[in-house]
């Protein structure tokens, strides 16, 4: 059954009471990564594989996601600001204790040279259980999200063009 989560702003980021972030480093550049993330949000499940199912919502403001397992989202693109930053305020869910959740992906140029550096930060709130389990599910969230950002940069590499004659 789902459940309407505490609408919560894009400073939920700096103040929520649980703040799991992790950083990859893509061969691709902020704008390509953005694209991917941003734009064509129904290719999520081919790189990210705990995503089942992405797509755009309410003419692109918004996005229903279903992961593996069945957890569903009903979200709001809270940011787009492209080749810098994506965020989105889940609204709805059937995930248990949670009580406001916002995800943030910040991209920036890596350097030295060519890249991007993205930080995905996981932002939540729920009762002290749910606090706790999330917190204990960091090396998951940080493995899941290492495999996604290596599985998204062999994706736009292959894109790339490869500058033959």
């Amino acid at each position: 059954m789902a459940r309407r989560l505490r609408p919560v702003g894009l400073d939920f980021i700096e103040d929520a009471p649980v703040r799991l972030s992790f950083v990859a480093r893509t061969a691709a550049s902020p704008g390509a990564v953005y694209r991917a993330l941003a734009e064509e949000v129904e290719g999520w499940p081919r790189w990210f594989g705990a995503v089942t199912l992405a797509r755009p919502t309410h003419g692109g403001a918004g996005r229903e996601v279903r992961l593996v397992g069945g957890t569903r989202f009903q979200e709001t693109i809270m940011a787009a600001d492209p080749g810098r930053r994506y965020a989105y305020r889940v609204d709805e869910t059937n995930a248990p204790g949670a009580r406001a959740l916002l995800e943030e992906w910040r991209l920036v140029p890596a350097e030295p040279g060519p890249g991007t550096l993205v930080r995905w930060t996981f932002a939540a709130d729920g009762p002290a259980l749910f606090r706790l389990a999330l917190t204990g599910a960091r090396p998951g969230l940080g493995h899941s999200f290492r495999s996604a950002v290596r599985a998204l940069d062999a994706r736009l590499s292959a894109r790339r063009p490869t500058g033959g004659a």
